[in-house]
């Protein structure tokens, strides 16, 4: 399994959304200025975030996007899953039915299994709030405004 930039831009978005939550809505274009990521591609991501609730939005102004919950109530694998769908290392184990022929037979299905079950255990027991307070001990990132 392997990350794509759309999964570790959005948690990168939502950890600066986390960062500025007592600011209100913030805008892409601050967001990309922040993270230094092209404002369209986060367009593209911040969308997908919409349109399955981790974010809302408001227009105008004062426009841009915030969390529709308190960070401690977001995962790093619920926001993966959103942007990257199935974290399974092997087709057969993905939540969209395509399992093989052989998995019934297939000895080497508990290796992939065992693979996914802590990749979840990792990435499930992440939250927001705790990338929150490890980015407070950097430097950079989220601080900018």
């Amino acid at each position: 399994m392997k990350i794509s930039t759309k999964g570790r831009y959005a948690i990168r978005l939502m950890l600066e959304l986390a960062m500025r939550e007592n600011d209100g809505y913030v805008s892409i274009k601050s967001i990309a200025s922040n993270q230094g990521i092209s404002e369209k591609y986060l367009e593209q991501i911040i969308q997908l975030l919409s349109r399955n609730g981790l974010v809302e939005s408001t227009r105008g102004a004062q426009g841009g996007y915030k969390l529709t919950r308190k960070p401690s109530e977001y995962t790093v694998g619920e926001i993966l899953r959103v942007t990257e769908g199935s974290l399974a290392p092997v087709s057969c184990l993905s939540d969209d039915g395509a399992h093989c022929e052989h998995c019934d037979d297939c000895v080497t299905i508990e290796i992939w299994q065992n693979v996914l079950d802590a990749i979840n255990e990792v990435v499930d027991g992440i939250t927001l709030d705790y990338l929150v307070e490890k980015q407070k001990t950097k430097k950079t990132c989220c601080n900018k405004g």
